[in-house]
């Protein structure tokens, strides 16, 4: 006799979305989490969910559909995606935001905004952000009575004739009708992610910088692989740029005002670019680095981007790194390179220092004539005239998000590496891949993917559950 239907790994935004969809079904269900308490990344992410054809954007008069979103998706990743996960994904986003709203999570037209270089307002910004999102999932659990374990590691998934029937954890084996997989991400652990997000790992680990929940460790795609499951999204993930001045904090977020370039000394990109592509911009250059330009009147005003922190529901996370005060404090410790001359900065910054002077003269030339002529880029500018000057190192370092995770079909089924499903196994959120392509489509993505792959996977893992509850007994006689 199994001891649940359904057994959830993992008490994030997928896996609670899971197990509700699974109570909801009439499964009896237990949610086991590995850390001390329940939230995962989702309980510290801004709340953004990414979703189009909602009733949110129809309040706004946005006209939107389903058809448009999968287009962009797909574009923008160059078809380099599984179009069948992409195109659930989109078909279920806008019945992922009434989901949301009937169990009291409130997104208020007013927080609707174009997440990335999307031309459609598809970031839908829960109130409270992430946090609130969550604590309204966690009580939606809760009064469905799922049991909700803390402090409890899932280590190996237990399998009998083909199928997964249970898990082990503490010494101790639980039986269940099906499993969902819903742990986190890599990002925690420096192996798994040196095999399966180098480009995050590149850097060592003075530059690596994972603002994601630390129970992220890849336990889910550990647990798949150990029972034969395709692990898939190798190289995927979302990639910030960073001074690397402090660790666990969320500072990829660059101010208008600087000016970056690479070590040709040539600008290469509108600094205010979204985040969802400026890692990767840095990521191409030489030696995947860059360098932020300014002089000392622009260090002495240099203040957090308030209007972009209260967007994102930041909480001033940007006040950390571009500030005069830290600017001067890091300059102090040699980890800010300053020179007297552009001349001279170029040469002990390792930059082309001819081209870095005929940049700062086309850029001085573009502030004063008040239009970036090269980039388009909007916001302030400011002049690079009066020493001394400031180079401070950027590289694409920072990330909260990986892609690396265990294969499953629009049905959040796992698959194995032999082309076929693994029955009463699911996946969703960071323990999947396969959802995020070359580059994140914007904020709200990975909300996005935990919601409406946890819903798929608690279902079905409550229907594969009740089909097999009579078998499951000659399942163990082996």
């Amino acid at each position: 006799m199994n001891d649940y239907d359904v057994i959830v790994v993992g008490a994030g935004g997928a896996g609670l979305a899971a197990a509700i969809e699974a109570a909801e079904a009439g499964a009896s269900v237990a949610v086991f989490e590995a850390g001390a308490r329940p939230g995962g990344s989702t309980a510290l992410s801004a709340g953004v969910v990414y979703a189009g054809a909602t009733s949110v954007q129809r309040e706004a008069g946005i006209n939107d559909s389903v058809e448009h979103m999968f287009n962009y998706y797909m574009t923008f990743n160059q078809w380099n995606i599984e179009p069948w996960l992409v195109k659930r994904y989109c078909v279920d986003s806008g019945p992922a935001i009434d989901w949301l709203l009937k169990l009291g999570v409130k997104f208020p037209v007013k927080n609707l905004y174009i997440a990335g270089v999307d031309d459609v307002p598809r970031g839908h910004q829960a109130e409270g952000g992430g946090a609130a999102l969550f604590e309204t999932l966690y009580g939606a659990a809760g009064s469905r009575g799922i049991e909700c374990h803390t402090n409890i590691r899932v280590e190996s998934l237990t399998v009998a004739q083909g199928q997964v029937v249970g898990i082990s954890a503490q010494g101790g084996c639980l039986k269940s009708g099906a499993v969902v997989i819903a742990c986190g991400g890599i990002g925690m652990n420096a192996d798994l992610l040196g095999e399966f997000y180098p480009q995050a790992a590149m850097h060592g680990a003075h530059w690596t910088n994972y603002f994601g929940a630390e129970t992220n460790q890849g336990d889910g795609l550990k647990m798949g692989r150990a029972i034969g499951a395709a692990i898939v999204g190798a190289g995927r993930g979302l990639l910030n740029g960073t001074p690397g001045f402090f660790k666990r904090e969320v500072d990829g977020f660059l101010p208008p005002w600087l000016m970056l370039v690479n070590l040709d000394g040539r600008r290469f990109m509108d600094e205010t670019a979204p985040y969802s592509v400026t890692g990767d911009l840095i990521r191409l250059q030489r030696e995947s680095r860059c360098f932020a330009i300014m002089d000392e009147p622009t260090r002495l005003a240099a203040h957090p981007d308030k209007a972009m922190t209260d967007k994102l529901g930041l909480d001033g996370y940007m006040a950390y790194n571009w500030v005069s005060e830290t600017l001067q404090d890091q300059a102090r410790k040699g980890a800010i390179c300053v020179a007297d001359t552009l001349q001279d900065l170029g040469r002990n910054a390792g930059i082309h220092s001819g081209a870095l002077q005929g940049t700062v003269a086309a850029y001085n030339s573009d502030v004063d004539a008040g239009v970036d002529r090269r980039f388009f880029k909007k916001g302030r500018m400011a002049r690079i005239l009066h020493a001394p000057f400031y180079a401070v190192e950027v590289r694409p370092a920072q990330y909260g998000i990986t892609g690396a995770g265990l294969r499953i079909d629009p049905d959040a089924q796992v698959w194995s590496v032999d082309e076929a499903r693994i029955p009463g196994l699911y996946a969703a959120g960071e323990s999947s891949g396969g959802v995020f392509g070359d580059r994140y489509v914007g904020g709200g993505n990975a909300i996005g993917s935990a919601i409406i792959f946890g819903r798929i996977a608690g279902r079905n893992a409550a229907a594969h559950a009740a089909s097999v509850s009579g078998k499951r007994g000659e399942m163990y006689d082996v």
